[in-house]
């Protein structure tokens, strides 16, 4: 396991009420397989809480990028507080990498991921990493959020389409009437039937889905309604984002 301390680098709303943070790796390594998270410690914050200063987040990044970046929901904690405050330059410390939820070297067959907000980190780091390497294997990305304007990189994922061949990018609103934008994409939850008019055969696919527990729980219902094992599906949850 690596320790880094790292100077943050810059600082960018990537969805409402989410923000960015990249810190640059000052051209030292290190090496972490995509869908995996670190720990991450502000050592003098400008703000204490009951819950510390040490939180650990997906890395957003893909591992050739010079920088690690991750994302969060800015709720009112003194640690978020902290990052969205500091001055570009502070330094904090990076250990890791950890977790193993990763894609498998040996797919047989096609990757499902299933993101609900920001439970998208892990897989902007799989989607950006796959698209720059050309890698193998077909992945399609099931994205829901409530609107547009609440969905973190997804610009960033539909130009990934337009560079990737093998990468399927299926966004979806719950609430797109609460929007400012115009959305012609696809609306609803992401339930059984849902899966199945995308996905079509669920046979030799493997299904990831991360977010919000209540999301991540529902997919799983839907997943297991649609008749797939419980084997061919990893999950992660994001609580407190």
């Amino acid at each position: 396991m690596l320790r880094l301390t790292l100077p943050l680098l810059e600082r960018r709303e990537v969805a409402q009420g989410t923000t960015s943070f990249a810190f640059d790796l000052e051209g030292r390594a290190f090496p972490f397989t995509p869908g995996q998270y670190n720990t991450v410690t502000i050592p003098d914050p400008l703000y204490q809480d009951e819950e510390g200063n040490v939180r650990s987040f997906s890395i957003a990044s893909s591992p050739s990028d010079p920088f690690i970046l991750i994302a969060t929901r800015m709720r009112g904690s003194a640690f978020k507080r902290t990052l969205a405050e500091v001055p570009l330059g502070t330094r904090v410390t990076f250990s890791g990498p950890r977790g193993s939820f990763t894609l498998p070297d040996d797919a047989a067959g096609p990757v499902a991921l299933i993101a609900g907000g920001i439970g998208i980190t892990p897989f902007r780091s799989m989607i950006k990493h796959a698209t720059e390497q050309r890698l193998p294997p077909a992945l399609t990305l099931i994205y829901s959020n409530r609107t547009p304007e609440a969905a973190p990189f997804l610009d960033d994922l539909a130009r990934w389409q337009t560079e990737n061949p093998r990468f399927r990018f299926v966004p979806t609103m719950t609430d797109p009437e609460a929007s400012t934008r115009t959305w012609t994409g696809r609306t609803g939850y992401v339930d059984a039937a849902f899966l199945r008019d995308v996905l079509g055969a669920f046979d030799r696919s493997t299904f990831y889905a991360a977010g919000p527990p209540g999301m991540v729980k529902g997919v799983r219902q839907a997943l297991a309604d649609a008749g797939v094992a419980d084997d061919r599906i990893r999950t992660e949850e994001f609580s407190g984002y």
